[in-house]
């Protein structure tokens, strides 16, 4: 395996963190902005205020349990 290839893969092995700590920081900043969110909470679709208010919206559906490196298709 040449160099580039072994950097990519180190490279990537960190996109699921990542993208979780990207998550967290564009909650928090739209928060900060004055904007509410969405967040999934015990099964309900919740709209979160930048007060801290919380309003359910509508019920969801059970999560679909998956595991890491799992593919799925959406049909």
């Amino acid at each position: 395996m040449s160099t580039q290839e072994t950097a990519i893969r180190y490279q990537e092995e960190y996109i699921p963190e990542l993208a979780n700590a990207a998550t967290k920081q564009a909650y928090w900043q739209a928060l900060a902005a004055g904007s509410s969110v969405l967040e999934r909470a015990n099964d309900s679709l919740v709209e979160v205020s930048p007060e801290g208010s919380r309003k359910i919206i509508k019920p969801l559906p059970a999560q679909t349990p998956t595991y890491p490196g799992q593919q799925l298709k959406i049909a």
